[in-house]
């Protein structure tokens, strides 16, 4: 989580450094629960949005999201996503960004529920930025599944197995699991695959 990034954003947003914001935001990325959503994510997620920036209509919000979408985490809640949208929010009215701004990055963040398929070009960038781990090679795969289960250690093996199936079968009944043309060019086979073989190792 590159401290000159995360003020190259600020300057496009017009507003000030807000070091101390990027600060708390390296910090809850780096919580001891987390395994798979920490500043590694972000910096991936980072990446591979300004590989396709240019799809984006509005980039600045869509960086925005980026850097904080799981900036609340906790694998005992299920309102991680809401309650990051709103610091996302929070942060950027207390800016002096505008509402339309602030509203458009809530939306953004609140996408990464997953729970049903994107339909604004932004979000639907988003969206594919952060299921990309889906289709990376199987040993990094591998590795997702395993942090995964790390940080929900606390429920029990044949409740995580259930809930985890119904998860990546969801992705698999879409038609195309990524929106984006380039993101899915890349990433829709070998997500598909290592879906396919996660279920099975999943029983």
């Amino acid at each position: 989580m590159d401290e000159h990034a995360w003020l190259n954003l600020m300057n496009d947003l017009s507003i000030a450094p807000n070091l101390p914001t990027h600060e708390r935001l390296c910090s809850a990325y780096g919580e001891k629960h987390r395994h798979y959503h920490t500043s590694v994510h972000i910096d991936a997620c980072l990446a591979l949005f300004n590989e396709h920036r240019s799809v984006a209509q509005r980039p600045q919000n869509v960086e925005c999201a980026i850097w904080f979408h799981d900036a609340v985490y906790s694998p005992m809640r299920s309102d991680n996503e809401l309650k990051s949208a709103e610091w996302a929010s929070r942060f950027l009215l207390d800016s002096g960004c505008n509402r339309e701004r602030s509203e458009h990055v809530r939306r953004l963040i609140m996408a990464t529920v997953h729970d049903a398929p994107a339909l604004e070009r932004d979000t639907q960038l988003l969206v594919d930025i952060d299921l990309a781990i889906l289709g990376t090679d199987e040993e990094s795969y591998r590795q997702f599944e395993d942090d995964v289960r790390k940080e929900y250690k606390w429920v029990p093996g044949p409740l995580f197995r259930r809930k985890r199936r119904a998860i990546l079968r969801s992705f698999l009944d879409r038609p195309t699991i990524y929106s984006t043309a380039a993101v899915r060019d890349r990433y829709e086979t070998p997500a598909r695959r290592n879906i396919g073989n996660a279920l099975r190792m999943l029983g």
